[in-house]
């Protein structure tokens, strides 16, 4: 489980296919202590869960190696990763850490495009667009992870809904990177999930 608040931004430093395409093997260079990274320790790369397979240091930074299997390239932007790519990282959550943001599964649910973004004094404004089959997961006040990130919704109409991005988070994570017709990591909220579940089954 994470939060969704990022804690560093990892970079892709090569990238392999093997079994016939089926799986990518990453490596990731990051700014955390490598000797706190066990192998099959668990971290959201771009809100992504994925399983630590190799980790160790070269040039005064740590790096892991993560293996995205096919089920993760069909259904994220990690099919479209490259060296050198960005990437939102966090650690899974410890019990007892403060939970700055909401839970966070780090099993992306869909795809995303940026539909529209407005900058504005130092914060961003976007609009994205839903798939269909989870717009109605997504409500004004409203929590959303968006590549790893805890946002809330600003507004919500139809399928496109929008966020504002302070700063701070600009500032911390890729989104500053983000424009229009940018596909981004979709998580909704689980217990939005829950609830239209338990509404179903009524």
């Amino acid at each position: 489980m994470f939060t969704g608040i990022v804690t560093d931004i990892g970079e892709i430093k090569n990238l392999a296919p093997t079994a016939q395409g089926q799986l990518h093997r990453l490596r990731i260079a990051c700014d955390y202590d490598q000797t706190t990274i066990a192998d099959g320790a668990s971290i959201a790369c771009n809100g992504v869960c994925l399983t630590v397979v190799a980790s160790g240091a070269d040039g005064g930074k740590t790096w892991f190696d993560v293996d995205a299997a096919a089920e993760t390239l069909r259904l994220t932007t990690a099919k479209d990763w490259r060296a050198g790519t960005r990437l939102n990282l966090e650690r899974a959550l410890k019990i007892g850490d403060e939970l700055s943001g909401h839970i966070v599964a780090g099993h992306v649910d869909g795809i995303a495009p940026i539909v529209a973004r407005e900058n504005l004094p130092d914060m961003a404004k976007f609009e994205l667009r839903a798939p269909p089959d989870l717009a109605k997961f997504i409500a004004a006040k409203g929590s959303v992870t968006l590549d790893g990130v805890s946002l809330t919704v600003n507004t919500a109409v139809d399928d496109v809904f929008s966020v504002l991005i302070i700063p701070h988070t600009l500032h911390v994570t890729t989104l500053r990177d983000w424009k229009t017709g940018s596909q981004v990591n979709l998580e909704v909220d689980l217990m939005a999930r829950y609830a239209a579940r338990l509404t179903e089954t009524k």
